[in-house]
């Protein structure tokens, strides 16, 4: 009986141990239970967290995608506009290269008509309206041979009207036509400064100038064939010249001094003769004036 009582209390024994055991697991579990659902929550919240980086972080690759883009398309669009630009000025240079070449080409044909009309004056002997006529052409486009051969038959031209023109003002002086053989030295001398009867048509342009009372416009001149030395000949009669018109010009003094030069300079001189006896007549005067 007491071994049965024992058992007994030993099954109790081990029933209350069993029950305390399963108490502790229960509580165990439970804790277990606890911390995994803990965990599950932090692992959504991790989970959500990081879904939330991700869609974070595609979004500011978006962006930069979308802004390095942008800057792209900001870069061809520049780059275009340059191109437009560049070709919008190369259209405008060839636009204007076309036009200069059309005009030069408009011009070139309007030369080439003149210079044909220049052609027909020469052809004609024509001379006056030939000289007349390259005064024009010689402003146009003409190529280099062109223009020397052209300024050559001009040049002749020139040559044979002063020399022409300088014949006419003798003829109309010695008719005593003063003024109008003064237009015909100035002619001769405008077409040809240069040729060989120049000097004489100045000298004969100044005594026909002081014979119309153009004293000064006849020092001038007269001056201009002194300074000149193509033809040292004329210098004796412009000498006389030129002191006959500084004592039209009250210069008593001064024609008086041109008047020794000649006589001690040029001595055999053709003028001789009319220089001394103006000398004479200018001393006179000077005496007298005293």
């Amino acid at each position: 009986m007491r071994e049965v009582d024992e058992e007994i209390r030993e099954i109790k024994k081990e029933i209350i141990e069993s029950r305390g055991l399963v108490i502790k697991t229960n509580n165990i579990a439970n804790t277990l239970g606890a911390d995994i659902k803990t965990i599950a929550k932090r692992q959504a919240a991790h989970e959500r967290r990081a879904w939330w980086n991700s869609i974070a972080s595609y979004a500011l690759l978006g962006i930069a995608c979308l802004f390095g883009f942008r800057l792209l398309l900001d870069a061809s669009v520049r780059e275009l506009e340059l191109e437009k630009e560049n070709a919008q000025e190369e259209v405008k240079r060839l636009r204007s290269a076309l036009e200069q070449e059309v005009q030069r080409a408009e011009k070139r044909v309007q030369t080439e008509t003149k210079a044909m009309q220049f052609l027909e004056l020469v052809q004609g002997q024509r001379r006056a309206e030939a000289v007349e006529r390259f005064r024009e052409l010689d402003k146009d486009p003409l190529s280099p041979a062109e223009r020397s051969l052209f300024r050559d038959i001009v040049g002749r031209f020139d040559a044979e009207l002063s020399a022409e023109a300088y014949q006419a003002g003798l003829e109309l002086m010695r008719a005593g036509r003063i003024a109008d053989s003064a237009e015909r030295f100035e002619a001769a001398l405008r077409m040809d400064d240069d040729a060989a009867h120049a000097a004489k048509a100045r000298y004969q342009l100044a005594e026909a100038q002081r014979q119309l009372g153009k004293y000064a416009q006849s020092k001038l001149e007269v001056e201009r064939v002194l300074e000149q030395n193509s033809d040292r000949d004329i210098h004796p009669s412009a000498t006389l010249l030129l002191a006959r018109i500084l004592d039209e010009l009250g210069d008593t003094d001064g024609a008086r001094t041109q008047l020794r030069k000649l006589l001690s300079k040029w001595p055999h001189t053709s003028v001789l003769v009319e220089a001394r006896q103006l000398l004479a007549a200018l001393n006179e005067k000077s005496q007298g004036a005293k």
